[in-house]
């Protein structure tokens, strides 16, 4: 069976993973970039989201270049898709990534409005889920049938528990973040490197 895997996700220390107010130009919300800011230096996030060359080697660059190994499926949130909120207008609305997303794979975003399946360059495929976390997961794990896992963003809280998680890593960013949205409650969390 797949694994599930969830990488380079940051949390506040109060809990939050995304903050208020999201926008097209506040795609992660309201007062979060310190939280991610690890990220966004890193070899691989420049070269994969930004098409960019650059970047500081270490530790960070070798979070983010394992999050997209081998990763044959991810699952996302509609916020994590875009801003757009309530039934889709239109279809208009491709993603946060312009015409070449970093996934290159299928992609299941969670959503409570139906839209169209669609792919975009590097055979990224998006496709929006109706019916909940649990159908998104059991879609992402049989098309990684093949290559071995599935990679979560925030929603995957609800299911990941430790029968059915294989792996979540959490780094530490000594940030709070008030107004936010708040995910993990109950998790036990074991600093980067230790026995999982």
């Amino acid at each position: 069976m797949p694994k599930l895997r969830v990488h380079c996700f940051s949390l506040s220390l109060d809990g939050f993973g995304a903050g208020p107010d999201q926008s097209e130009t506040e795609p992660m919300g309201v007062g979060t970039e310190a939280l991610r800011e690890w990220v966004f230096d890193t070899p691989s996030f420049r070269r994969r989201v930004l098409g960019e060359s650059g970047g500081t080697p270490g530790i960070n660059e070798d979070f983010v270049a394992r999050s997209f190994e081998t990763v044959g499926a991810w699952i996302i949130g509609r916020n994590m898709f875009g801003p757009v909120r309530g039934p889709w207008p239109d279809e208009s609305w491709t993603g946060w990534w312009g015409d070449s997303p970093p996934f290159h794979t299928e992609v299941f975003v969670l959503t409570h409005h139906p839209r169209p399946s669609f792919e975009l360059a590097g055979g990224t495929v998006f496709h929006f889920v109706t019916d909940g976390i649990h159908a998104a997961l059991e879609r992402a794990r049989a098309a990684t049938a093949t290559c071995g896992s599935a990679a979560a963003s925030r929603p995957c809280a609800n299911i990941l528990r430790p029968a059915s998680s294989t792996r979540c890593t959490l780094r530490s960013c000594p940030r709070c973040s008030a107004r936010a949205k708040t995910c993990c409650r109950g998790w036990t969390c074991r600093p980067a490197g230790s026995a999982a």
